[in-house]
């Protein structure tokens, strides 16, 4: 018969890769669990009241219509759905696909039994699936990994989050409008059970049966998936647990399946006493606490509370005598495990003889020692039992109380055990890699001993007192040759060979009375000997390593390994060594990926290396954890040394008289600086005594764990420094899994806010833009200076940049250019909705721009009346300015604050590092000068658009401050109705509100209407920049025809003077065409 999961049986590969797909979604529900945005949880007031209208759960679906028609009703409640649609369209979008694929899960099983039901596979029924042995597995895995997917979800993504994560994919997505999609079918399996994992909840009725229930299956496939789980050991992990007392945690994975499955009809565990006396009775007869999937544990007392059945028949096993028949039992393990498996470790015990003679014994002190762990650590956890339940905190204490349970000396008894099992694996491997070879060299080392002992009885070669003995001589050459015709491949005939052979040499010596010489005693002896080590290492099987790998089993603690941290660490602190010993547990703790791996490796899943990764990645970071005590400990050290340096240690002058001398020496705090420093030598060297160490499939370099761990710990506290330190007292969202600078191993630490600052950088930033607002300061540009508009002293200048940078350095400063520079985009962003959705909307206004654009055409011409259209236009449109020009300067100010850090990058570049600065400005000159020429003749070469190298010297440019602000395109627009006529009427507005002097140029006339004359520039600059250069040219057309119009009305009147809002719009023109670039013949034209 076809083996099941050869690649040729269709049958066995289709439920295998049912499985494999079941773990690695699991997999990937685990994953996701940890990015679940907050804001779907609206637990917080604000995100309730910010986002309350935006997110629904599936109430939606009731009054779909209203819910829209609320939204459409609100343009501002619009452009936060669009940006939240934004923010959480990529993570909505992986929800969904996980929470499909567990729906299309569920369908293609059921679709495999029916497929078994109608003959599909040939010669293959339900019935012969599950007398395979693979079969059995695998069909009771199919229906227990759909049984852990839907707890993990309940557990791990809240329904009421879910629900709403499920009805925003829905809203944003094409799902909608697309005919085959199964959202409905996903939403009726995955909705709010109103089950929560929040300690004191209660549970819900019916739950988890009704929610296991979602999905009819079919009921004579669970009854004989749960009938093959009460009867058989389908996994046939008995054989490596041989003593009676370890049956329950031989069966162990069993017990965790069944558990799951019987969800599935839960009139098993609400009548069916017989059957449920009978599991009770087989799997947990000593034991209430399980881990059903990776180190999820459940109490069966509070898991089975609701159900009869299930109930009475665990009574037996939560009898209080039982408990501590059981507790004393492993409280009595542990005294005895402890000293012999310290014994086992010390030098030179376990030798290759040792653990060849002792396999068994070995074996059975790895099964106490892992069985004894197991019990300890499930039953004594803080985690499985609810505080709030008295009866489980009466069995919690006295299970702590009976079993003498101590963390510190289990923790213990774990790193001996772990320790223990990596050196018996280890030898183990290496004995079987030498397996044959050493066999073979001890067979050739009998036979020549035989041979030499044949050739001395010859009487040829000489040897003190031997007689020549023909027959002693053909006899040992017979057994030369025996030894040599020994096959390696035929183990058990060369073995009972063997034997034969030694019985033989031991009465060779006896009826020859060969006793008297002792070099042929001698001789006979080594043969034996090398014939007694061809037994032992025929007896190396591969079997003992699949039963140390069966017993070394650590999965059920891959989430309470998290309760001895504080241990470790502890342990670690006082005795850096200590790592080498944790490296051994880490690495039975990665054993644990052996259970979802195993079938997605079968099965040439591609799901492997990203299971793989997760699974690793997850017990990485655990290192890492546990291990950051030790960089931890290091600049708990230096702040120490730091301290004793700076406030104790006095500085030893360059004279010094004698009888000062041991004032100055100071030895017991240099003394305390060299411990100190020495303690810092030993953390080091602790760490990297850890070798490279394969966990999964991540390599752990221990120099690069250090560094990492070094990084993490300076980030943390110069971020807290510059967190505590930039606190001011004045009267688009990028989430963390987006972001390319933070980091799961070095992450950038989150502090309360205290503004509406998320990081320093941004209080630095809104600082700095508070100190020169344009409200209440003037900026003077020939002084590259800010000063107070009612007293007229200096506020700050250019110096503040270089402040910045001295303290926070290249990359603080160049952060905070691109904070403004993110500030400018929202900035132009709002204004831009505002005139839109305001201004341009408000017919009245409309009509006066009309009404003025219709008198100024044509703009070559002269305006008739020109002081009365102006005025007119000013006047009418007054109200909408205040607002407009708080935007405009707001840009504008930060432009200035741009251009003063582009400058200060730019001269530093140029001084620290003139050679990069040259060679930037030269790669910058050439890339543009053959983009010109693309663009002049298009067959010469261009980047394309999967090229980036345009982006990165942009970055590389804007690092080094070799760039211009004031170019820059923001963001992207549309064409906007008299934008320019909008623009223009807003300056001569504004003109009046300002005055020339020769020293200073243009400044606000009265501080009570203030208005900064370069913000005000730069922001009108950078705001048609954003738009085709057509606009800009109407709009200096526009200036240039005011200052015409009006000189032309002066001269007509004979007014002397040139009036002051000619002056003004000169300055402008000036002053536009200097900071654009643009050339001077731009005014006269």
């Amino acid at each position: 018969m076809v083996d099941f999961l050869a690649e040729n049986n269709l049958c066995g590969q289709a439920i295998l890769r049912v499985v494999s797909r079941g773990n690695a979604i699991i997999a990937e529900l685990l994953r996701l669990s940890e990015f679940i945005p907050a804001v779907f949880r609206l637990r917080d007031k604000s995100d309730q009241q910010k986002y309350g209208d935006i997110i629904c759960d599936f109430s939606y679906f009731k009054g779909q219509e209203y819910y829209e028609s609320k939204l459409e009703a609100k343009p501002e409640l619009q452009d936060l759905d669009e940006e939240f649609r934004e923010n959480n369209i990529e993570i909505l979008s992986r929800f969904y696909l996980a929470f499909e694929s567990v729906h299309k899960y569920i369908v293609d099983l059921i679709r495999y039994l029916d497929d078994l039901n109608e003959g599909v596979y040939i010669q293959q029924t339900l019935e012969t699936v599950l007398l395979n042995e693979d079969g059995k597995q695998l069909l009771c895995e199919a229906l227990y990994l759909y049984g852990v997917m839907l707890l993990v979800i309940d557990q791990k993504i809240e329904g009421e989050a879910r629900e709403r994560m499920l009805v925003s994919y829905y809203r944003y997505s094409a799902a909608r409008s697309s005919g085959d999609s199964n959202l409905d079918d996903i939403c009726k399996l995955l909705r709010s059970t109103g089950y929560s994992n929040q300690p004191g909840a209660r549970r819900p009725p019916n739950y988890p049966e009704s929610y296991f229930q979602r999905v009819p299956i079919n009921p004579t496939f669970l009854s004989m998936v749960i009938g093959r789980l009460r009867s058989d050991d389908i996994y046939n992990q008995v054989s490596a647990y041989p003593l009676p007392e370890h049956r329950s945690t031989a069966l162990t994975t069993q017990a965790a399946m069944l558990y799951v499955c019987l969800f599935f009809t839960p009139s098993i565990l609400q009548s069916q006493q017989a059957k449920m006396r009978e599991i009770v009775d087989k799997y947990f007869p000593d034991n209430w606490v399980i881990s059903i999937y990776m180190g999820i544990t459940v109490n069966l007392v509070e898991a089975w509370e609701p159900y009869k059945a299930a109930k009475t028949a665990l009574n037996y096993t939560l009898d209080s005598a039982n408990i501590r028949e059981q507790a004393c039992r492993y409280a009595a393990s542990v005294e005895s495990l402890r000293p012999r498996v310290q014994q086992l470790l010390k030098e030179g015990v376990l030798r290759e003889e040792m653990v060849l003679d002792n396999i068994p014994k070995l074996l059975n002190c790895l099964r106490d020692c892992n069985v004894t762990i197991r019990w300890l650590m499930l039953h004594t956890a803080d985690s499985v039992y609810d505080s709030n339940n008295k009866r489980l905190r009466q069995m919690k204490d006295q299970a702590i109380a009976d079993s003498k349970y101590n963390p510190k000396i289990l923790f213990q008894l774990l790193l001996d055990t772990a320790q223990f099992e990596f050196i018996l694996k280890e030898m183990f491997k290496q004995m079987l890699t030498e397996k044959q070879l050493k066999w073979e060299s001890y067979r050739n080392e009998g036979s020549e001993r035989m041979m030499e002992l044949a050739e001395v009885f010859s009487g040829v070669k000489p040897l003190t007192r031997v007689e020549k003995n023909e027959n002693l001589q053909a006899w040992f050459r017979e057994i030369s040759k025996q030894i040599e015709s020994l096959n390696y491949e035929d183990s058990t005939a060369a073995g009972r060979k063997t034997v034969q052979l030694i019985q033989a040499l031991v009465e060779v010596q006896e009826f020859h009375q060969l006793e008297s010489n002792l070099q042929v005693c001698q001789f006979l002896a080594d043969t034996r000997k090398f014939l007694h080590q061809m037994i032992r290492t025929i007896n190396i099987k591969e079997e003992v390593l699949i039963t140390m790998q069966i017993v070394g089993d650590l999965s059920y603690a891959w989430q309470l390994i998290d309760s001895f941290t504080s241990i470790m660490q502890e342990s670690i602190r006082v005795n850096p060594s200590m790592v080498t010993k944790l490296r051994a547990t880490f690495l039975k703790l990665a054993s644990a990926l052996d259970l979802p791996l195993m079938r997605i490796n079968q099965a040439n899943s591609p799901d492997l290396l990203s299971v793989s990764q997760f699974y690793s990645g997850e017990l990485v970071a655990y290192v890492r954890k546990v291990l950051q005590i030790i960089p931890e400990s290091m600049f708990t050290s230096l702040a120490r040394i730091v301290k004793l340096q700076i406030h104790d240690i006095m500085e030893v002058p360059t004279r010094l008289d004698k009888d000062k001398l041991k004032d100055y020496a100071q030895l017991g705090a240099r003394y305390e600086v060299a411990k100190l420093t020495h303690a810092i030598s030993i953390f080091t060297e602790g760490i990297l005594m850890m070798k490279t160490t394969l966990v999964g499939i991540i390599k752990v370099d221990p120099k690069q764990l250090l560094e990492d761990g070094i990084r993490k710990e300076l980030v943390k506290r110069v971020a807290f420094s510059l967190h505590k330190g930039l606190i001011f007292n004045p009267k688009a969202k990028i989430q963390d899994w987006q972001s390319m600078y933070q980091s799961t191993h070095i992450p950038i630490p989150k502090f309360p806010p205290v503004d509406e600052s998320a990081t320093f950088i941004g209080r630095l930033c809104r600082e700095i833009l508070r100190i020169t607002d344009p409200k209440v300061t003037c900026y003077i540009n020939q002084m590259n200076t800010w000063y107070d508009m009612r007293t007229h002293q200096e506020v700050t200048n250019h110096r503040l940049f270089s402040e910045i940078q001295n303290t926070l350095g290249t990359f603080g400063l160049n952060g905070l250019d691109r904070l403004l520079c993110f500030m400018i985009v929202k900035e132009l962003q709002m204004f831009l909705t505002v005139l839109q959705k305001s201004i341009l909307k408000d017919k009245v206004m409309v009509d006066v721009f009309k009404t003025f654009l219709n008198a100024v055409n044509p703009v070559k011409g002269i305006v008739a009346s020109a002081s009365k259209v102006y005025a007119n236009a000013v006047a009418k449109t007054q109200k909408i300015w205040p607002t407009y020009l708080e935007s405009i300067t707001k840009v504008g100010q930060m432009q200035i604050l741009r251009l003063q850090i582009a400058n200060e990058l730019s001269y530093s570049c140029k001084f620290d590092s003139k050679h990069l600065a040259a060679a930037l400005e030269n790669l910058n000159k050439s890339l543009l000068a053959d983009i010109e020429a693309h663009y002049q003749d298009p067959s010469l070469p261009y980047p394309k658009e999967d090229n980036t190298l345009l982006f990165e010297i942009g970055a590389y440019l804007e690092a080094a401050g070799i760039h211009d602000p004031l170019n820059k395109i923001y963001i992207t627009t549309k064409r906007l109705p008299y934008f320019p006529i909008v623009n223009f009427i807003f300056l001569i507005a504004q003109l009046p509100k300002l005055q020339y002097t020769k020293s200073q140029g243009m400044t606000c006339r009265r501080a009570t209407d203030p208005v900064d004359w370069v913000p005000l520039v730069l922001g009108l600059l950078t705001l048609l920049k954003q738009f085709h250069s057509r606009y800009a040219e109407q709009f200096l057309a526009l200036i240039g025809q005011f200052i015409r119009s009006v000189m032309e009305q002066c001269t007509s009147q004979k007014i002397p003077d040139m009036p002051p809002d000619v002056v003004g719009a000169l300055m402008f023109l000036e002053d536009y065409v200097r900071y654009s670039k643009l050339p001077r013949k731009v005014r006269f034209t």
